[in-house]
């Protein structure tokens, strides 16, 4: 019989809710944004202007981009610790992925915010 101990790092299930968290994020953004399109009568570059002129979008499309990235990173780490056995190879991944998720994070900062 094998006794676990359980040391109460609970790493899953933190996981596992915030998933869940960004998960709904991503679907009330993308409804919203669903939303705003249909009442649109003419879709051009003024409504498009229009809609990201303001903070409040802006807010909420890095809040919409920030949980597309994390909840990236807990899949592709979930998977790569899955499937990848070799402890090298597997922190290269991991390295390369978390390089490559901030790089999109400073990009979506320079996209939402940059100079005009």
């Amino acid at each position: 019989m094998l006794n676990r101990i359980v040391t109460g790092a609970h790493y899953g299930l933190r996981d596992w809710l915030i998933q869940r968290i960004t998960a709904v994020v991503m679907v009330l953004y993308t409804l919203g944004i669903a939303g705003y399109l249909l009442m649109q009568p003419v879709l051009d570059y003024n409504a498009w202007t229009l809609l990201f002129s303001g903070n409040v979008i802006r807010t909420f499309s890095l809040l919409f981009l920030l949980s597309v990235f994390y909840h990236a990173w807990i899949g592709v780490r979930d998977i790569v610790m899955d499937y990848v056995k070799p402890a090298a190879i597997r922190l290269i991944i991991h390295v390369l992925v978390i390089l490559t998720l901030l790089l999109y994070v400073i990009w979506s900062v320079q996209i939402l915010w940059g100079i005009k």
